[in-house]
């Protein structure tokens, strides 16, 4: 019960802080709420397919929504805000705080990688999430999770086991997403609108 009020005033602080930054910034309204929207489904995605989105082994079905920074710069936060929000359903605030650095720093890669294509995939933008989540969240989870403590090959157990369900995720689902959007004007304009 405590968990739940601590973790929805994480929730509510975090969406007035998001809301006063990127006012300040100057983001519509229409983005904002997009960004919402996203926070929102990568949130949702992980719980709805929980027993593969936590954990060494995952397939976290969300980690597709990393590819969004390639439409703009505010998906990276609004990815970001997703899976630390998340992370605190998993492994708590350590989750959050490793799983939302690696996040962040996958989608301003991603972001930074917008506009290379690879015979006219976004296959380049997906690498970022792949590489950053295998080591730091490999790195988290050999750290603070390993039963019979930290270890080289421990550490290179989880970075394998997290790059191979964030290849999944990315390489495959992310550029499938971003090609499905690409394909459709209307929806690539309702994701690039202002």
């Amino acid at each position: 019960m405590v968990f739940a009020l601590s973790s929805a005033g994480c929730v509510l602080l975090a969406i007035l802080f998001a809301a006063l930054f990127w006012h300040r910034r100057g983001l519509s309204a229409r983005r904002l709420a997009r960004c919402a929207m996203v926070a929102a489904a990568y949130v949702v995605l992980c719980l709805a397919f929980q027993p593969i989105s936590y954990g060494p082994v995952q397939v976290r079905l969300a980690e597709a929504l990393c590819l969004l920074p390639v439409f703009g710069g505010e998906y990276a936060a609004a990815v970001t805000l997703g899976c630390v929000l998340a992370n605190l359903f998993g492994y708590g605030p350590l989750d959050a705080l490793f799983g939302g650095l690696a996040t962040l720093l996958a989608c301003l890669f991603t972001w930074r990688l917008r506009g290379v294509r690879l015979r006219g995939l976004a296959l380049p933008a997906s690498l970022p999430p792949v590489i950053f989540n295998a080591v730091i969240v490999g790195a988290e989870l050999t750290l603070f999770f390993t039963d019979g403590g930290a270890s080289l090959p421990a550490f290179l157990w989880n970075s394998l086991t997290v790059g191979i369900g964030e290849g999944i995720s990315c390489c495959v689902l992310g550029t499938a997403l971003v090609r499905a959007i690409e394909r459709r004007p209307q929806l690539l304009s309702a994701f690039r609108q202002g």
